[in-house]
Order: structure tokens, then C-alpha cells, then sequence
């Protein structure tokens, strides 16, 4: 419900992907006049005809309520606002292993010709810090007008879990950093409208830094597992029973192994905390490195597997990289099937999740005559039907070979 206090405000959110058309619907339902801005005319045309491009059934839910139709639309360039939303992608530059900030400088520039006193603009794409400070105020500066004076900035970093992306933007608390108590209460007073969990308030440096750090500790835990992994192989012993037993111990969490980290943040966001201080980022480089190399394990694991059968057939399913979604950026698992196919073996991947990867009817009939069946992504309806017709679906293979990871 709308606070008796409420004011809407008119907010135009630059880039309508995974971070920014969430939050822009749930702006909309909180009552703001939000225009969309995307350089995609495909997509500028679905949010006006009320579709969305990224399938989450409670985002359409959300999108095919009439408040939200009659406050929302979408074009290609922004508009005089109140406020101005920046969500767009911050790749990894791999060469360089840095940031890649040029979709941010192009948005940012953007708007500068719309910007008057009093106006509101808030980065939530994930970049290194010091971005807003060396960066993004210099570009916005070029208005005439002051940050922290005539013109407020505010980094707050987005809050996105594909899979479940509407509990995570409403329920988690959200890191509000700003150079000046005035930006950071502007920009608290916005995502109050529609975030239930705490608002919590530092500097824009920190806001930085705290979104990095939050994906670069998983990285690190999950380059832990993975290297008492490969310690574990050598010595032939069971990892899953190792780790088992060692998070017995009260204080103790260690993560399962996997075949690799994907998506888009933290396989990417550590590297940004090693570009500002390479010098202190000894541990990040190592986990990322060992996590980078997973991958090309698994391959050369299920190569040395089919070994001796003259042209197997691979069977591989899950091409997104977390169970349970189709989101397949940054997925290994694409990784190992192409290494696997650049190896010269006949692979066929599946995926039900992803459009264009479905099975053909079932996991039986898409292993028939296979050699080897790679079970890379766990999806729960893909295990749920191989637990059941596990016997079947070995029948029907030419060699009975499952690894599952």
C-alpha cells in the first residue's frame, strides 16, 4: 500500500535488462511514472506491448497489472526526469582482466542533456571503486551542475537472484551510499516505496566495495571446495564424504565442488577488487584462477572418460549456469561442451530451461545409442525424471556411462 505520504516521482531506469526491468516494474507498482530506456527496439516495443523479455512469471504477474501498465513505458533515449536509474552491464574486459565501465560512461553521458537542478541519479550497475567518484561525477559534472549541491549521486548496488528475482529486489536490505547525507537520503527515499528489507546508509565508495566483497566471498569458498577437490582426487578419497564430515564441526560450511562459477557477477566482480589494488589481492587472484580452470577439468575428466570408444557419443544436459533457471551467462557448462566439441567429440546438449535446448521428448530419448551421459546442471526436474527412469535410460545407451557433477 501507498504511504499517505508518498510522492511519485517521474524515473526514467537506463537499460532494461536483468537488473534494470525489474526494478523498474516495481517502481511503477509503487506508484512512480517510470519510462524504460533500452537501445534494443525489440525490447522497447515488448514493454509497451506489456511482454517481457525475461521470463519470471512473477515479473509478468507483476507487468500485467493495470497499475503498472498505465506506469510504465518504455523508448529508446531518455527524458527530463525527476530521477535517473543507471542499469546497464558492466562486463569483464578479459584481456585486461578490468572492468569494462563503457556502457556506464555511454548511459551516463546520455543524460546529461536532461539533467536540471534537484535531479536524482543513482548507479546501481556493479563497478570498481572510486567509479562514481573519478568517473561518473566528472561526466555528470559537465551539465553545470555540482554534485552534492545542485545535483545529487548515489551508488546503490543492485539486489538480483535469477530464479527468484521479485523476493530478492523486495526482501533483501539495500546498501545506499552517497558522498553526502542529502544524496543518500534522496536515494533511501526512493527504494523505501518498494523495499521491505533495511535501507542501509554509507558512503558511495563503500557501496562500491561492499557489493564486490559479497561476490568475491563466494568466490573464494567456492574456489576452496573445488581445490579440496582436486587434493581429494589425488588421494583418492570421497570429497562429498570429507566435506560431510568436516561441516560436522560447529564454526565449519564448506561449499561442494562444482563444475565451475557462472553468471554475471561472480565470476566477474572479483576482478574489479584486484584492478584498483593488484597488490593486495593475492587470495582473489588465486580463488578466480582456480575456479577459471574447473571447467577445463571437467572436460579433460569426461575425455579421458570415453576414452577407447572409437567416436563416442556425449550426451551433456544443463547449459544455464545454476540449477532451477535458464540464465545460461558466464555458464562452464557451456564452456565444457564447447571444449569438449573443440576436442572433436559429437556432443549434444540439452537443456529444458533454456529455449532452443529442450529435450526432444525425454532424458531417455535424447540418450539413446549415447556413450557417455555428462549430468552437468542439476536441474530438479531433470534429476527427478533420471532418478525415475534410471534403469531405462542406461538401456537405451550404447555404452552406460553417467558422470554427474
Amino acid at each position: 500500500m501507498v504511504s499517505p505520504n508518498f510522492t511519485s516521482r517521474k524515473i526514467v531506469v537506463i537499460g532494461t535488462g536483468y537488473v534494470g526491468l525489474p526494478a523498474a516494474l516495481l517502481l511503477a507498482r509503487a506508484g512512480h511514472s517510470v519510462v524504460g530506456v533500452d537501445i534494443d527496439e525489440n525490447i522497447v516495443q515488448a514493454i509497451n506491448a506489456g511482454i517481457l523479455h525475461i521470463k519470471e512469471d512473477q515479473l509478468q504477474a507483476i507487468m500485467d497489472e493495470p497499475e503498472v501498465k498505465k506506469n510504465i513505458t518504455a523508448q529508446s533515449a531518455p527524458c527530463p526526469a525527476d530521477i535517473f536509474l543507471i542499469a546497464v552491464p558492466t562486463p569483464l574486459d578479459v584481456q585486461k582482466q578490468a572492468s569494462d565501465l563503457s556502457m556506464v560512461i555511454e548511459a551516463t553521458e546520455s543524460l546529461i542533456p536532461h539533467l536540471r537542478e534537484g535531479n536524482l541519479v543513482i548507479l546501481e550497475s556493479t563497478v570498481p571503486p572510486l567509479t562514481c567518484r573519478t568517473t561518473i561525477t566528472p561526466l555528470l559534472q559537465r551539465s553545470g551542475l555540482k554534485i552534492g549541491e545542485t545535483l545529487h549521486l548515489a551508488h546503490c548496488p543492485e539486489r538480483i537472484l535469477p530464479g527468484d528475482v521479485f523476493h530478492e529486489i523486495v526482501h533483501n536490505d539495500r546498501i545506499i551510499g552517497a558522498e553526502n547525507s542529502k544524496s543518500r537520503s534522496m536515494a533511501a527515499d526512493v527504494y523505501s516505496t518498494f523495499v521491505q528489507g533495511d535501507l542501509l546508509l554509507t558512503d558511495d565508495v563503500t557501496a562500491e566495495m561492499v557489493k564486490l566483497m559479497e561476490n568475491t566471498y563466494r568466490d573464494v569458498n567456492i574456489a576452496l571446495g573445488n581445490e579440496f577437490a582436486a587434493v581429494a582426487h589425488t588421494l583418492q578419497i570421497d570429497i562429498g564424504e570429507a566435506i560431510r564430515l568436516a561441516n560436522q564441526h560447529p564454526r565449519v560450511d564448506i561449499l561442494n565442488p562444482g563444475i565451475g562459477v557462472g553468471g554475471h557477477c561472480i565470476p566477474i566482480d572479483p576482478w574489479f577488487i584486484k584492478e584498483v589494488d593488484p597488490t593486495n589481492a593475492r587470495l582473489i587472484f588465486a580463488a578466480r584462477t582456480i575456479n577459471d580452470e574447473i571447467p577445463t577439468k571437467v572436460a579433460a575428466h569426461i575425455r579421458d572418460t570415453v576414452r577407447g570408444i572409437e567416436n563416442p557419443q556425449i550426451v551433456a544436459i544443463g547449459a544455464a549456469y545454476k540449477e532451477n533457471t535458464a540464465d545460461t551467462r558466464e555458464s562452464p557448462s557451456v564452456e565444457i561442451v564447447r571444449l569438449l566439441r573443440s576436442y572433436g567429440f559429437r556432443v549434444n546438449h540439452f537443456d529444458p530451461f533454456v529455449e532452443g535446448m529442450e529435450f526432444p521428448t525425454t532424458i531417455e530419448d535424447a540418450c539413446k545409442n549415447a556413450d557417455c551421459l555428462a549430468l552437468l546442471v542439476k536441474h530438479k526436474i531433470v534429476m527427478d525424471e533420471f532418478n525415475a527412469k534410471r534403469t531405462e535410460i542406461e538401456n537405451v545407451m550404447k555404452t552406460p556411462t553417467i558422470l554427474q557433477f
